[in-house]
């Protein structure tokens, strides 16, 4: 009895360092504000400079080869699927999109093609739309997708979700009208990625955790892009020296979204039943009693930890994560990238969807709010747009602005939005635009705000 004493108490020590060590350097890398070069940023940004750095102008030639590789291999496998793709999820996934983000892909590849060559109609190349993108904004998306995928397992896999998932649970229920679990939900997303966030929160629902409200609150409201893409949004406007003040009004503007968001409709009509239609017994929440909030918390981090098996496991997943977000995202990005800001450069469609902002742009005190009101709308497209546009604008306050408001906006067809469309979590395309819309109107006050006390 004594020896199986002693071997659990070693165990538990054990899975403690499991915990506790990678945990830490994974705050450290992703959360710890340094100083480098006269600015104020954080270690995962220094790692991407660094890359950028070393390849230098091989950066262009490297997307582009990246993203029409992704184009025609997606085609490839649409006419016929290798064994060795059909038979890997991974590979599969990653080569087989549907047919819409198939689409989307070959247009992103035919897009960073006549853009590097100069070739086709101008409007798809030049300066102010595809050229914007490939060179001003993919080189940067590479660097950081690169140690964001290698590096999130610091944050995912060893226990810190949970235990700040738990001890956020008393805040979840009372604030949010939300159980404690859903605050893993919101971590997941915060320090890794907003898809992370959705397909948790598809799953929970899917086994009847989450009622039909509870998923939609959850997966249009705590599906947050995470630092590193805020990193690349304030990157983008060229005020990355601001990045805490400007990632602390994204933090204020979404607690403010998540405690109105929810009241109102589409997402206060959503019904209070699980997936099957019965009704949720009652708040399956509370902590067993013996614990506190800090020592179940430790208690389900320790297990989590305790699940790790190997560091190979964790480097493939890491791996999966950086060749997903490359392989994945930077095709859909110029693609919808390159289509939005064409439209945004030789027609009218946002400036006229824009134009009942500039009011409220000019009531906030926001600087240039006819230019900062073409920005606005076309967020709906892909959270990247609004910053690219922004980019232009002469203001520091505008720039600041537009860039928390697109990272604030949260739902974006290119990402977050087709997810939710495409899981099981009941919210429709209408219903994501009024949300997109109501997210707008509420956190801009609060990101105007901040800008005045800091500008």
């Amino acid at each position: 009895m004594k020896n199986s004493t002693q071997t659990t108490e070693k165990h538990t020590k054990g899975n403690f360092w499991v915990f506790f060590i990678p945990s830490l350097i994974g705050v450290f890398l992703f959360m710890a504000p340094v100083s480098y070069n006269g600015d104020i940023t954080i270690p995962v940004a220094i790692l991407a400079k660094s890359i950028q750095a070393l390849f230098g102008d091989f950066l262009i030639e490297i997307v582009t080869a990246i993203v029409a590789f992704m184009a025609a291999a997606s085609l490839l496998c649409r006419v016929k699927n290798p064994t060795f793709i059909a038979n890997s999820a991974f590979l599969n996934g990653l080569f087989n999109p549907s047919p819409l983000w198939l689409a989307v892909r070959v247009l992103g590849g035919l897009a960073i093609v006549m853009t590097y060559f100069q070739v086709g109609p101008e409007a798809v190349w030049e300066q102010n739309t595809g050229g914007m993108v490939l060179e001003g904004l993919l080189p940067t998306l590479f660097s950081v997708f690169i140690f964001a995928g290698l590096l999130l397992p610091l944050l995912l896999n060893f226990g810190l979700l949970e235990l700040f998932g738990t001890l956020l649970s008393k805040v979840m229920r009372p604030v949010f009208n939300l159980p404690g679990r859903s605050a893993i939900d919101c971590m997941a997303s915060w320090l890794g990625d907003g898809s992370v966030g959705i397909l948790l929160t598809s799953k929970q629902y899917e086994n009847k955790f989450y009622t039909q409200r509870e998923a939609a609150v959850v997966g249009t409201t705590f599906s947050a892009v995470s630092i590193t893409f805020s990193l690349v949004v304030i990157a983008q406007v060229e005020l990355e020296h601001m990045f805490l003040p400007f990632y602390a009004a994204i933090c204020l503007a979404g607690f403010v979204a998540a405690i109105i968001i929810p009241r109102l409709p589409p997402l206060c009509y959503k019904k209070d039943t699980f997936i099957d239609g019965t009704k949720p017994a009652h708040d399956a929440d509370a902590i067993p009693e013996g614990h506190s909030s800090f020592t179940w918390g430790m208690e389900l981090a320790l297990l989590k930890a305790g699940r790790v098996k190997s560091w190979k496991t964790i480097l493939t997943e890491g791996v999966h994560n950086a060749v997903d977000m490359v392989f994945g995202v930077l095709p859909v990005v110029m693609g919808l990238g390159t289509l939005a800001l064409i439209v945004a450069e030789y027609t009218p469609v946002f400036t006229f969807l824009g134009q009942p902002f500039v009011p409220y742009l000019e009531l906030l005190g926001v600087p240039e709010a006819a230019a900062a009101s073409k920005t606005i709308v076309i967020g709906f497209a892909d959270m990247f747009i609004p910053s690219i546009l922004a980019a232009s604008i002469d203001s520091e306050m505008t720039r600041f602005v537009i860039a928390a408001m697109s990272v604030t906006q949260l739902i974006y067809m290119s990402e977050v939005g087709a997810l939710l469309l495409g899981s099981r979590i009941p919210v429709n395309i209408f219903e994501l635009f009024a949300i997109f819309i109501l997210r707008t109107l509420i956190t801009l006050p609060v990101i105007a705000g901040v800008a005045h006390l800091i500008f």
